[in-house]
């Protein structure tokens, strides 16, 4: 028999270097395609902020587009990227921010943690920087949760890690 308690963690998290290596294919491509020459388009990445410039809206888009296209092929979630206005830049220009969102702010953690009451099954759960902590004394209650939350859109990419029988 095993032991008394199960427990998974729910979290958020993003592989940084792949987000890096993403962004250097976005750029290159960037770099060599007619339709942004002369364009001043650009994309600078900041640990994890990206921000994107162009002379229009368009080739900004176009930009943005050539970015998620890199980050779907390298298996990031496009729900871990939050996408800022479109803004006026200098010289005419306008950019966009991009954040690479990290961890499990509390909002959804909250919202996670009543969408798990509402299944109505003997699990606990915590609320840990972050993350959140699921607990329970049967396996398969904790697997209807990892279904649960897989099947419900909390607008950020979530991931289901050490699973402790």
């Amino acid at each position: 028999m095993a032991k008394d308690a199960f427990s998974f963690d729910v979290v958020s998290e993003v592989d940084l270097q792949e987000v890096r290596n993403a962004f250097d294919q976005a750029n290159r491509e960037i770099a060599t395609r007619f339709d942004f020459k002369n364009t001043g388009t650009s994309l600078h990445l900041d640990e994890d902020l990206i921000e994107a410039r162009s002379e229009t809206d368009h080739r900004l888009k176009a930009a943005v587009d050539v970015f998620k296209e890199k980050l779907v092929r390298r298996e990031i979630s496009l729900k871990a990227l939050r996408e800022g206005p479109i803004q006026p830049a200098a010289k005419g220009t306008v950019k966009q921010a991009l954040h690479i969102n990290q961890g499990i702010d509390e909002e959804k953690a909250r919202a996670i943690n009543k969408a798990i009451k509402n299944l109505g099954l003997k699990v606990q759960t915590q609320i840990q920087k972050g993350q959140l902590r699921i607990s329970g004394k049967k396996k398969d209650e904790l697997q209807e949760v990892i279904k649960a939350l897989k099947e419900d859109d909390f607008g950020t990419a979530l991931q289901f890690t050490n699973y402790r029988p």
